[in-house]
């Protein structure tokens, strides 16, 4: 299949203006103004124009897998950006958690599960980087596969300084494909892992 035109020559950061950068809010996190122009796909160049850019840290998340019992590790905790969900704004996800300067991705992955779920992963595996909204955000996500025994796992866990309240669940995979089929899992972190995780249970259940 060919591909599009141009795909192999997307444009690069040299063919992008940053006019000014404005902070609008710094708190955790930053919210800034934007103002630039950039090179037009039928030649030329855009006028000015301005954006809001939410600007965190990178984050990485895992997909917590027990091959032996073929069960999921998720953790439930409230989110702010989930308030008005009319459901509930507590979610079911993946372990997750930000980059500090001085730690590799693979690091934070360790360092969350054992925060977050009490939880130590053998082997882990890397599955993909993206951005989850790049539209308005600057956040970067690592997100990986964790291998792990979850036969003692459970509980209430988080950290009592970043007012953590963490619920831990041990789910068979058919049911947490379920849950993800159904909605309840609704976040882009599950919906890349279960569906990478669908793909390959097989073979990492072979290797076990």
């Amino acid at each position: 299949m060919a591909k599009p035109a141009g795909i192999d020559a997307p444009f690069s950061p040299d063919d992008v203006d940053i006019i000014a950068r404005d902070c609008l809010y710094q708190g955790f996190f930053r919210l800034e103004k934007v103002t630039l122009k950039h090179r037009l796909f039928e030649g030329g160049w855009s006028r000015e124009f301005s954006r809001e850019v939410h600007r965190r840290h990178d984050a990485v998340g895992v997909m917590l897998y027990d091959p032996e019992k073929d069960a999921v590790v998720l953790v439930e905790q409230i989110r702010a950006g989930a308030l008005d969900d009319p459901l509930s704004p507590w979610k079911l996800e993946c372990v997750a958690g930000l980059v500090d300067k001085e730690e590799s991705p693979e690091e934070v992955a360790r360092r969350e599960a054992l925060e977050e779920a009490g939880c130590e992963i053998r082997d882990l595996i890397f599955l993909h980087s993206y951005y989850p909204s790049p539209g308005a955000c600057d956040e970067r996500v690592s997100l990986y596969c964790g291998m792990v025994d979850s036969s003692e796992l459970g509980g209430v866990h988080g950290l009592d300084e970043e007012n953590e309240d963490i619920r831990v669940h041990v789910l068979p995979f058919q049911l947490a494909w379920e849950l993800l089929g159904d909605g309840r899992l609704d976040n882009a972190m599950c919906l890349i892992g279960f569906h990478w995780l669908a793909a390959n249970r097989a073979s990492l259940r072979a290797c076990r």
